[in-house]
């Protein structure tokens, strides 16, 4: 197994953190907020945000496309919404996006834990268009939280 990898982003965002949270957790439309997810769909009969909760994420980069599955560890309104993400029997990350209250609106945490092993690392580019996938993630999670700034502070 290789060894985890964490990136953490971050911003101060000009909205209530339930707001935010509600925006992230949707991940129906988390394609409005990622450069890379362009969606999912509940499964099991879930139809949000709940632990234990399943999905499956769609996802693009260029001309590479690629699925996986998630679940819900952490559902917690305006604190914390978490997951963790599978392709087959295989453990691929933990996301995970905190919300703290601070003066000026909430301190949004977008947390990618990389949880793929050796096999998994080596065939990353093939896959997702991207060796370096912990450079790819930190981009494209700042790119989220600035969507995310943009509709929610846009929103009033």
């Amino acid at each position: 197994m290789a060894a985890e990898v964490e990136i953490n982003v971050e911003r101060v965002i000009a909205a209530p953190p339930d707001v935010l949270y509600a925006r992230v957790s949707d991940v129906v439309r988390m394609g409005e907020l990622s450069p890379e997810n362009v969606g999912a769909t509940w499964l099991g009969g879930a139809t949000g945000p709940a632990v234990g909760a399943r999905f499956k994420g769609e996802n693009r980069n260029g001309k590479k496309q690629w699925s996986t599955i998630a679940t819900v560890t952490d559902a917690e309104p305006g604190r914390l919404f978490a997951f963790e993400v599978t392709a087959g029997p295989f453990k691929v990350a933990r996301w995970s996006y905190r919300f703290e209250p601070v003066e000026g609106g909430c301190r949004v945490t977008e947390t990618w834990i990389d949880r793929r092993g050796r096999v998994a690392h080596r065939m990353a580019s093939a896959v997702s268009g991207t060796a370096d996938r912990a450079a790819r993630n930190r981009e494209t999670m700042t790119a989220t939280l600035e969507r995310l700034a943009g509709l929610s502070e846009a929103a009033g």
